[in-house]
């Protein structure tokens, strides 16, 4: 049997565990309904009071991530803690292990389904919602509404890395999922920490430092620079802004790393 095959009825094993009937149609429906229902055309304007199109890219497509990259965030992390932590818990991961197949091919296949439909599915609905809601806007900025996704999802990828190490340590998902909605309220509240602290200190290096897990804070500080009596407090560049998402999953990838790693060799399996 050729590693094809294998790799095809883990990832189908994971797709049918995560995504039973009626889910992937429910959280379809709710993608495409917020993203009509939340989206917001305010004006987005320049100092000189002309209409900014890079900036009003930005608006509208922060204006529909509040609810649907929630429900996104429940999603993957439930995936993860509870489809990868129950194989654990009822050793259906011993089974895999006797498919000729590389063990970091199990987790691939694994996180596959668990993260990569889910992104998918979510990325494909709201960007084409956002293409039908303003084509004008959409289609010569999609850099900005890519960049904008990309800084958003960042927090929720790295919160994931976590729940993955943690459901690979304990082998049990129920409080890798609890301990990863917390981060996810923690990391907003510590978030507004920085905007206070930075604004009562007159000085960006709170906002600085959690940009570097969380750059939508510096997307939106590069963003508000546009606006009437904004930037004030910290004028980030867009080569900073790259710079900062890019460290952002730089510390992703080393902890999906570690993931993979402990996986492979240090799960006593």
């Amino acid at each position: 049997m050729g590693k094809g095959k294998p790799f095809l009825e883990v990832f189908a094993s994971a797709l049918h565990e995560d995504y039973r009937f009626p889910i992937l149609e429910i959280f379809a429906f709710l993608y495409a309904l917020s993203t009509f229902v939340f989206a917001n055309f305010g004006p987005a304007m320049s100092p000189q009071g002309l209409m900014n199109p890079e900036a009003m890219a930005h608006s509208l497509t922060t204006s529909i991530l509040g609810l649907p990259l929630f429900i996104f965030i429940i999603l993957i992390f439930k995936n993860v803690a509870y489809g990868l932590g129950g194989d654990l818990e009822k050793g259906i991961i011993q089974t895999y292990f006797s498919y000729p197949l590389k063990r970091r091919g199990i987790l691939t296949a694994k996180l596959l389904s668990a993260l990569g439909v889910a992104l998918i599915l979510y990325l494909t609905i709201q960007i084409s919602a956002l293409y039908v809601l303003a084509p004008d806007i959409v289609s010569p900025y999609l850099g900005n509404v890519l960049l904008t996704y990309t800084a958003n999802l960042s927090p929720s990828l790295f919160i994931t890395g976590i729940i993955l190490l943690v459901t690979l340590t304990l082998r049990k998902g129920g409080l890798a999922l609890i301990m990863g909605i917390v981060l996810y309220f923690a990391m907003n509240i510590i978030g507004a920490i920085a905007m206070i602290v930075a604004s009562s200190t007159g000085s960006p290096l709170a906002l600085q430092i959690i940009s570097v897990i969380s750059p939508l804070i510096i997307l939106s500080q590069y963003y508000s620079a546009s606006m009437p009596f904004g930037g004030e407090l910290w004028t980030p560049t867009f080569t900073e802004v790259l710079l900062y998402t890019g460290a952002s999953y730089v510390i992703v990838a080393f902890l999906f790393f570690l993931g993979y790693f402990y996986f492979s060799r240090r799960l006593g399996l």
